[in-house]
């Protein structure tokens, strides 16, 4: 019973998070730096976590497949490949690599 109120209390709190957003828009004006800082703060979020995710499994070197499947899931996302062989491609690279003795 604790668990469903915690997973109830998470819903209707990212329900109202994101219900502030177009509620508040009209509301709120940010100057052109402001909007520019939060765009470019979201984009590095991201991309520390992809790094981050990339590099490093139970915060120790990943290996030399880990890195190489995420650059060529990249590589193929930044070509506008399909999500689906974006995601086999850069799987398969890893387990290849993997299979091969590539750490």
């Amino acid at each position: 019973m604790t668990m469903l109120i915690g997973i109830l209390a998470l819903a209707v709190g990212t329900y109202l998070i994101r219900l502030s957003g177009p509620l508040l828009r009209n509301r709120m004006t940010l100057s052109k730096r402001a909007e520019t800082l939060l765009k470019a703060g979201a984009t590095v979020v991201l991309l520390a976590l992809t790094v981050t995710s990339a590099l490093l499994v139970d915060g120790a070197w990943a290996g030399w497949a880990l890195p190489a499947g995420v650059l060529v899931g990249g590589v193929l996302a930044w070509r506008r490949a399909p999500l689906a062989v974006v995601v086999v491609a850069a799987a398969g690279t890893t387990a290849l690599l993997r299979l091969a003795g590539v750490a």
